[in-house]
């Protein structure tokens, strides 16, 4: 069984045992949005199969995390205070909360620097803010270690506020900065000039810089900034972090940060505002990342070296891109949601061969991105209408539910046997009754 479950997932490495039904980061357990969770509901409403449900304090974009009995939550309150929670998953009582930073800065009043998920290894938590507040708490809530990425390097750059989340791979914690130079927004102005974008290692243990890469790139303007999240990936010769964004992927060596290899055709045109938003997946041998824009999703060959532009890109995905949401694999297809015309697709990831392709339904657009798990994919669009589909190969929705609430920019969290639903106002513990 884990040997089929790894290889569902490509050669992406991690341990199955010890994540099995835990969501330690963002993307869940195999850094793709899927999870070998069983027995979750098809269908429920804001009162039927609701284990708990818990008032947020305030808005956030961030993904809830879980490992065994404790859900932490990444939130901003009315206050403006940057909060860190943790919450019993058998009754969502609130355990402890830290407040690890402050500040906000109004935008589309969707965003705010509560964006980027935190992540956990079972005996520490880790949380990012958009203030550049970067602190470690052991599961009792008292604080290990606390920095500021801001007073460091300078005030994160980033017009949508910064949004990448903390990446735990192999006892090293890797930050993602992929800034505007010069910063020309209010909240990013100090006594410092320049921003370098920059991927960086850290001791997670003790907040220490192991190293720090700079990510060198020829973009322009609002191009230069991504809110991706980095990806590990293991490849039949190596392994590698994966960073999208400033018009490129890159791959880096995790034990220095070197950069291995670089990928261009994010953004042909050189266009100034062509920001990334979606977060790189693998499965297969193949890497896949997403222009912006309703630009192509490029399915990319590992193992390359040096500027593989013209050489490693096997097949791309013109129609139905997704510009916010982030691709799912599950069950060995690649599922990308077009969340501005709420259109699933269904892919073979080796070919870009279709298999299916199916308009979700709703009017409202889709900021989160999809969950596999159970044989469904769950979607949430950003006015709380969840679409629960079947991951076969026919295109099915199963139910619709209305949870409600606005902006919601969540993704759905699998574990334990039950659903984690954070909208805007509420976070739910969903299952069968």
């Amino acid at each position: 069984m884990k040997f089929r479950i790894l290889a569902l997932i490509g050669l992406l490495v991690v341990n199955g045992n010890a994540f099995a039904e835990n969501w330690a980061q963002w993307r869940g357990p195999f850094f793709n949005g899927s999870t070998t969770e069983k027995n979750l509901p098809e269908t429920w409403s804001k009162t039927e199969n609701v284990i708990w449900s818990v008032p947020m304090p305030g808005l956030s974009g961030a993904t809830p995390i879980v490992w065994g009995d404790k859900v932490f939550m990444s939130t901003a309150d009315a206050q403006k205070n940057l909060l860190l929670m943790c919450l019993d998953r058998k009754d969502g009582k609130v355990l402890w909360q830290q407040t690890v930073g402050f500040g906000d800065r109004p935008t589309d009043q969707k965003n705010n620097m509560a964006s980027a998920s935190p992540v956990t290894d079972g005996k520490m938590v880790w949380a990012m803010f958009g203030t550049g507040d970067l602190a470690a708490y052991d599961f009792s809530g008292k604080e290990i270690w606390k920095r500021n990425l801001g007073k460091d390097f300078g005030k994160l750059a980033h017009m949508w506020l910064y949004g990448a989340s903390p990446l735990l791979y192999k006892d090293r914690l890797y930050i993602s900065v992929l800034q505007r130079n010069p910063p020309t927004y209010a909240h990013a102005l100090d006594d410092k000039p320049e921003r370098e974008s920059f991927l960086l290692c850290v001791d997670p243990k003790t907040g220490k810089d192991i190293w720090r890469q700079v990510r060198e790139t020829d973009a322009l303007a609002e191009s230069m900034e991504s809110y991706a999240t980095p990806l590990p990936y293991k490849g039949k010769k190596r392994e590698e972090i994966i960073v999208v964004g400033g018009d490129y992927v890159t791959g880096h060596d995790p034990k220095s940060g070197k950069e291995l290899w670089r990928c261009g055709s994010l953004n042909a045109k050189k266009s100034q505002w062509w920001r990334i938003v979606t977060s790189p997946v693998a499965v297969d041998g193949f890497i896949f990342a997403s222009a912006p824009k309703k630009e192509p999703l490029l399915a990319i060959k590992e193992g390359g070296n040096g500027d593989i532009t013209e050489s490693h890109i096997s097949w791309r995905l013109t129609e139905n891109t997704p510009d916010v949401c982030t691709p799912l694999v599950y069950k060995g297809k690649l599922f990308v949601l077009d969340g501005d015309k709420k259109v699933m697709t269904c892919l073979d990831p080796k070919t870009g061969k279709e298999i299916w392709r199916g308009d979700l339904g709703v009017r409202e657009v889709f900021k989160s991105s999809p969950t596999g798990a159970d044989d469904k994919i769950y979607c949430m669009s950003e006015r709380g209408t969840v679409v629960v589909l079947s991951a076969g190969d026919e295109f099915k929705i199963l139910s619709k539910i209305e949870m409600g609430d606005f902006p919601n920019r969540s993704s759905i969290v699998a574990a334990h046997g039950n659903l984690f639903i954070r909208t805007a106002e509420t976070l739910y513990c969903i299952g069968k009754k």
